[in-house]
């Protein structure tokens, strides 16, 4: 019955997360949404607060104490709203005319996180589990008329990881774990392609232009869509110590990697020279296989748990990340000099990407502060306050509209302590700091601040207003 039960949650969440389109509600693109009671105090102390499974993502050390099995799982709903301000926005086409169109909607749709945790007790000494889970994500979804179409569509990144991971403890208060962490990526960039600085090398800028409107009137504007997935591998280490019987301290420090989605890119209604169009050019397809490199970042967490009363308990945490790993967002050919797409926009060359977004994002923190109130002894109370700074540093791109934020949250928490289930709730918000403006422009993979003289006079521009929300419910039970 057990094993049946635990399959089926295993499935569940398994086919939930691949289902699902992830958005950001963290620093960068990774996601805070693992465990509805860790949100339930904006995950402050989780390096020293193992309440349940689900530790085995914050800190594998916490499951040193955690007796016999124990199994959590759950989801969160986050729901964002990303939105040019009405009047904000402006675009230029590569020979400086402007775009006509929207300020592209709200660019984020609501989203499901599942999670799946199980730890086991193997003796006094050493304890295993394993979990699965969204560690990072994004989403993103412009109108088809979006003004900036010609820099942004959808931005889609789909990362489930799967956690096993291993404990030991002393027997004296000290405590080390050591996770892997599996994970699987499916990206998508998509938008539109601004054909005017190809054909006024062919024709002249006179009449590009219009040769260009008259194309897009007939057949529509090229677009550009690139897919590609990967698998790479992160490490954790985790140490818990116990100082007192109130005082606990936690560490955990992860590694980074590099992704490399592979997959191909497509161009449909490129343009091609045809004697039977009216305008003397008719559409066609160009493939050419691709990759996509994106780094994900190290990262150290602190945290402390203090039981200041029999009822009330304080934690606290701080996490820092490296994101300047994130330098760039490109795509480059693997078909060398002879694919379709490369020499058609004549990107030729290893060093030359098929397209190339400045990042140049920053290291950030995130720190945290919490409480939970045990009001009897089947119900607690939870708080929880963070700020996150934002990774996006000077080159905010219509892809990741972002600004610093704070973040507010509630939780409760129903114990049954004769079956060992647990119920955990809790609610969230985001406050941003900034409403993000974006100024961008097409600039040059070798020289990543100096503007690409082939994307000629292309700009974007708009203001954001940004704001969001999320729940979570998690089940846990100890046997």
């Amino acid at each position: 019955m057990k094993t049946t039960f635990l399959t089926r949650a295993v499935q569940l969440a398994t086919l939930a997360a691949v289902a699902a389109p992830a958005s950001v509600l963290a620093g960068g693109f990774s996601l805070n949404e693992k465990s509805a009671s860790a949100m339930g105090v904006a995950n402050a102390g989780t390096a020293a607060n193992p309440e349940n499974a689900t530790t085995v993502s914050f800190n594998p050390a916490g499951m040193s104490q955690l007796k016999g099995t124990n199994i959590s799982f759950g989801a969160a709903v986050v729901d964002i709203n990303a939105e040019a301000k009405r009047g904000s926005t402006s675009a230029t086409n590569t020979l400086g005319g402007p775009v006509q169109g929207t300020t592209g909607g709200n660019i984020a749709d609501p989203a499901i996180l599942p999670n799946f945790f199980m730890t086991h007790e193997v003796n006094e000494s050493i304890d295993v589990g394993f979990g699965i889970h969204a560690p990072y994500g994004l989403a993103a979804d412009y109108d088809d008329d979006f003004v900036g179409r010609y820099f942004a569509d959808k931005t889609e990144l789909t990362v489930i990881g799967f956690t096993p991971s291993i404990a030991i403890n002393n027997g004296k208060g000290l405590s080390m774990g050591l996770g892997m962490n599996i994970m699987y990526a499916e990206g998508r960039l998509t938008r539109y392609q601004d054909i005017r600085g190809a054909l006024a090398q062919q024709v002249g800028p006179a009449q590009a232009g219009p040769l260009a409107d008259a194309y897009e009137a007939q057949y529509g504007a090229p677009y550009a869509d690139i897919n590609g997935d990967d698998i790479a591998v992160t490490f954790r280490v985790g140490f818990l110590y116990e100082l007192s019987d109130r005082t606990q301290f936690g560490l955990t420090a992860q590694t980074g990697t590099d992704f490399e989605l592979e997959g191909d890119v497509k161009i449909r209604s490129f343009p091609v020279p045809s004697a039977q169009s009216p305008i003397g050019l008719a559409p066609t397809t160009l493939e050419e296989d691709a990759r996509v490199p994106l780094a994900i970042p190290e990262s150290i967490t602190v945290g402390v748990r203090h039981q200041l009363t029999d009822s009330v308990t304080l934690l606290g945490g701080a996490t820092y990340a490296r994101w300047s790993r994130f330098q760039e967002l490109d795509v480059f050919s693997k078909e060398g000099d002879g694919g379709q797409v490369s020499s058609a926009l004549g990107r030729t060359g290893d060093d030359n990407p098929i397209t190339h977004v400045t990042e140049k994002w920053k290291n950030n923190w995130q720190f945290n502060v919490g409480t939970i109130w045990q009001a009897t002894p089947a119900w607690a109370f939870k708080a929880g306050y963070a700020w996150d700074e934002s990774p996006v540093g000077e080159f905010i791109t219509a892809r990741i509209p972002s600004s610093d934020r704070h973040w507010l949250t509630l939780g409760t928490q129903w114990k049954d302590a004769s079956s060992g289930w647990t119920v955990d709730a809790s609610v969230g918000t985001l406050l941003f700091t900034d409403d993000p403006k974006i100024d961008e422009f097409n600039y040059l993979h070798t020289a990543p601040t100096q503007k690409d003289p082939k994307a000629g006079a292309s700009n974007y521009q708009g203001e954001y207003e940004l704001d969001a929300w999320s729940a979570a419910l998690q089940i846990s039970k100890a046997f």
